[in-house]
């Protein structure tokens, strides 16, 4: 099993000491946990994009360059890129760029987002977002694969003979797409037989199963190879403690305080409080030997080979003995435990 470390910058105060970083703070705090998590072992880390508070992540590309220039070979991913409402010229411009500047480490994942605020700063209706995103992507993909593209669609303007700069580094930038809430994302991704990355943050392990399952079902029909899907999976928050009593105590203060945000009501969670989330969802909190079965649990199920964790909204002193302990005494067990088929290489401009 392969790993990521996925910081979607939220900035709140901090629920138990109440310090407030600024945003200046907030950004050096995500490029050193960056630097932390290539330390220990980390196959990837990404960053995710939200248009709103509390959330300062609307420039992925910006941010994950600068990453590249403290790190050598962690993977940097996207988590997700909302390209239903991008332009895909400047996305296609932008991950190039990054692609070159971080010597081919870079993979996105794309989706819709699960925010509808952002809707009508682009101007699209969240009903137009499925289309919008089909329609982009298959664009995504011609200007990165194509030169002197000619196309015409609904939510750009035409183009003619267009090949964009700088073509990317990689052969090709390998794509995931985010799987939360429809079996369209899944449809999508099954149709061009690429990995999806199952968002498992918000409600219970037979929701994201069933599109799991959805997407096995549709690449066959596509005429590619279940056996061959690659599908990755997110926990949402990790707190490790000896026991955990211990850990629900410690992240408690952090559940609540981000479950009073907008943001996090508009996923509509069903778990009444913590202690639920804990006994049937996807949080991983309790003692590293709780949180290795919790997720070996969730692989009998989803047969996925990543897991992405995060420890966003923790104290920097708690967050690095997160990481470290999650580094330690949790990804050794399971890298024993569960095999996996992706980035057993360097990316291609990394040599060893």
């Amino acid at each position: 099993m392969k790993f990521a470390l996925f910081s979607l910058m939220m900035n709140i105060p901090n629920a138990v000491s109440g310090e407030t970083l600024t945003t200046n703070q907030k950004f050096e705090n995500v490029l050193k946990q960056a630097v932390l998590a290539e330390e220990l072992g980390f196959d990837a880390y990404g960053v995710g994009e939200r248009h709103g508070a509390p959330f300062i992540s609307s420039s992925p590309p910006v941010v994950l360059t600068a990453i590249a220039a403290r790190t050598s070979r962690i993977r940097l991913l996207t988590t997700v890129t909302v390209l239903s409402v991008l332009d895909p010229i400047r996305v296609a411009e932008d991950y190039a760029t990054l692609d070159h500047l971080s010597g081919g480490r870079i993979e996105m994942i794309i989706g819709k987002g699960n925010d509808p605020r952002h809707y009508p700063l682009f101007g699209i209706t969240e009903e137009e977002q499925w289309e919008s995103l089909a329609e982009r992507y298959a664009l995504l993909k011609r200007l990165w694969k194509e030169e002197n593209v000619t196309w015409q669609g609904r939510y750009r303007s035409p183009l003619d003979n267009v090949t964009t700069q700088p073509r990317p580094f990689q052969p090709a930038i390998p794509v995931w797409h985010g799987s939360a809430s429809s079996t369209l994302s899944t449809e999508l991704a099954a149709k061009y037989g690429e990995p999806i990355f199952s968002s498992n943050t918000f409600h219970p392990q037979a929701k994201y199963k069933a599109l799991i399952d959805h997407y096995r079902e549709r690449l066959a029909h596509y005429g590619h190879d279940p056996q061959q899907a690659v599908v990755g999976s997110g926990f949402g928050s990790l707190y490790l403690a000896n026991t955990t009593e211990e850990a629900i105590g410690r992240f408690r203060p952090y559940y609540e305080a981000f479950h009073a945000t907008a943001a996090s009501q508009v996923n509509n969670s069903p778990f009444k409080d913590l202690e639920d989330n804990v006994r049937n969802g996807p949080v991983l909190i309790g003692s590293p030997d709780q949180v290795i079965e919790k997720i070996l649990n969730y692989y009998d199920a989803y047969g996925h080979q990543v897991v992405s964790i995060s420890v966003d909204g923790l104290t920097e002193t708690e967050q690095r003995e997160q990481i470290e302990r999650f580094a330690t005494e949790v990804a050794p067990v399971l890298r024993r435990e569960i095999p996996s088929t992706i980035w057993n290489h360097s990316p291609v401009g990394i040599t060893v």
